[in-house]
């Protein structure tokens, strides 16, 4: 019965809205891409990096400390996160310090949060 719920009584379609919103539909690169994102954001560890740098630039050994994971776990999910441009790094001297790519990734991960804890 509750699968129902999410279904209309009839089968109909609106021709004038189909076409409207095929329309402004982007291409498949571009769905590809954008759910690559949210896939990236869809570990809790990737999440609380990113919340890490949204607060402050960090090295790995810091963000380790903070987030209560090993340096080589850390590592492994900054090189995701890179890898979908969400995060940056600047090396000073052995050391590597990572912060949020863009203002892009700001604005998004407080949405987000906004959204989740309302």
């Amino acid at each position: 019965m509750d699968q129902d719920l999410d279904r209309c009584g009839v089968n109909c379609i609106h021709d004038d809205a189909v076409n409207e919103v095929r329309q402004a539909l982007f291409s498949e690169d571009v769905a590809v891409s954008l759910a690559e994102l949210f896939k990236a954001l869809g570990d809790p560890t990737r999440v609380k990096i990113l919340f890490s740098l949204l607060t402050r630039e960090l090295c790995v050994c810091d963000l380790a400390a903070v987030i209560g994971a090993s340096e080589s776990a850390v590592s492994h999910q900054l090189r995701l996160l890179r890898t979908q441009k969400l995060v940056k790094f600047r090396r000073e001297g052995k050391i590597l310090y990572y912060s949020l790519d863009d203002d892009h990734i700001e604005r998004l991960f407080e949405q987000g949060l906004e959204h989740v804890t309302e």
